[in-house]
């Protein structure tokens, strides 16, 4: 047989692979979303926050966070597994050696023999080809995943530390708030001594400063309990690490473009590593159906017997062989495992669908709590200009013995509540903000850190 013929037979075969398909939307999605924002979407999300800090805390617990290290850990599985799948392609070569001492009562003889074999599965149907595409695309959906972890990472460290941030901006809220309330009580003290005041005003009064001294120690607590989770995310052991100091919430840029829902389709990792397993699903469903069809296996054997090494390499015997397996009578195995992939496939679909349905709600949920949120902001704002006013007049009226010291505690109460209300509303407005970076952001090209480098050399 020419060589000629050899090259046209297996440029044959390789034609038999079956292509990767475009997989097409399984749902109808609409092409705009309801709002958009006018600042560009930065690939580092958090950029857009313009804050330093978040900016320094970010990049450590990239490089550092146990997790993320984890999930580059079953990159490398995936991508081992990819090149394993494909070693069938190559044919298999072994080689063997004997030697030994034999006693007789003629003499003594030391026979050798060196054997060489090589074997081949020629993939005439593809199946070989179709395991490797499906574990390539295994890998590239882990690729996405390792993004996607990274993101969930990001937006869990900026989320902890605001709300680290409003906390701190509790406490100072609450000293100010716990030295109104004692200047209160020594006015009352003071009054009560002249009868201008009941026992009963002195003593809901300093009710009311030992319930503010008594939430400073569950502010206290917050604190530590997001310096800890911080640190845990940072890929440190709580403790060990000193965090920025910051008390103030900053205020928000211009909201970002959402764009094209088919721009975040082809952008969001989650998206597409969900696209990368429905073609992976379909390449397993070709795998098995062309395991129905005949196998076609090749060997090689090339063997070599003397009594001495001087001549082992005298005498050569080779042998060329194929093997065609045909299955006929299985039980019907082979076939239950191409409706079991089947049926994987269209799970996959479906969940591609779901995570699509899903990505376009997490966009349009967040664009509306972000509106809302403003809105519900600026009320607050303009109770609380509402309650100064009030409690300047009633403070004054109650001083000139026009009112009881109740209607005082009740205002004055209703605005320090007020007062809380609009740092935690704030905080709130920054989450849906981080939601909303978060679910219109796509990966960018990471780079695992130098330990984790020096542990996969290692």
């Amino acid at each position: 047989m020419s060589k000629l013929y050899w090259v046209l037979f297996f440029s044959f075969l390789s034609a038999c692979a079956p292509k990767i398909e475009k997989v097409p939307l399984p749902i109808e999605v609409s092409n705009k979303f309801s709002t958009s924002g006018v600042a560009t979407l930065q690939e580092h999300w958090w950029l857009g926050l313009n804050d330093p800090q978040l900016n320094q805390l970010i990049e450590q617990a990239l490089t550092e966070n146990f997790s993320l290290k984890s999930a580059y850990n079953r990159l490398e599985q995936a991508n081992i597994t990819a090149k394993q799948s494909g070693a069938e392609l190559i044919p298999s070569l072994t080689a063997t050696f004997t030697g030994s001492q034999q006693y007789s009562n003629t003499g003594d003889s030391n026979p050798f023999s060196l054997g060489l074999t090589a074997s081949y599965e020629v993939d005439l149907w593809g199946r070989i080809r179709a395991n490797q595409q499906a574990a390539e695309l295994d890998a590239l959906a882990t690729v996405e995943n390792v993004k996607t972890a990274a993101l969930s990472l990001s937006s869990e460290v900026a989320i902890t530390w605001y709300r680290l941030v409003e906390q701190r901006s509790q406490l100072d809220l609450l000293a100010k708030q716990i030295k109104t309330n004692e200047d209160n009580v020594q006015l009352l003290l003071s009054r009560f001594a002249g009868a201008q005041a009941t026992a009963a005003d002195l003593y809901q009064q300093q009710q009311t400063l030992e319930a503010s001294i008594g939430e400073r120690y569950t502010i206290r607590a917050n604190i530590k309990v997001l310096q800890h989770l911080l640190s845990l995310l940072l890929g440190k052991t709580p403790t060990t690490l000193t965090l920025p100091q910051k008390n103030y919430l900053p205020d928000l840029t211009e909201q970002p473009i959402t764009g094209l829902s088919s721009d975040l389709i082809q952008r969001r990792p989650d998206l597409r590593a969900t696209y990368f397993l429905v073609q992976a699903a379909n390449q397993r469903v070709a795998s098995a159906i062309a395991d129905r069809f005949p196998k076609l296996s090749l060997t090689a054997n090339i063997n070599t017997r003397s009594t001495d090494l001087q001549s082992l390499f005298n005498n050569w015997i080779a042998t060329l062989a194929g093997n065609l397996i045909l299955p006929i009578v299985d039980g019907g195995r082979r076939v239950a495992v191409v409706d079991i992939n089947k049926a994987k496939a269209k799970e996959a679909l479906n969940n591609y669908a779901t995570a699509l349905q899903t990505a376009v709600k997490e966009v349009e949920d967040s664009l509306v709590q972000e509106k809302q949120q403003k809105l519900y902001l600026l009320s607050l704002n303009k109770q609380y200009a509402f309650s100064q006013q009030a409690t300047q007049q009633i403070r004054i009226r109650f001083m000139y013995g026009a009112i009881d010291f109740l209607r005082v505690l009740t205002t004055q109460i209703s605005q320090q509540n007020l007062e809380r209300k609009q740092i935690t509303a704030k905080r709130q407005l920054i989450e849906y903000r981080l939601k909303l970076y978060r679910v219109l952001a796509g990966g960018w090209e990471l780079k695992e850190s130098n330990t984790e480098k020096e542990q996969s050399n290692g």
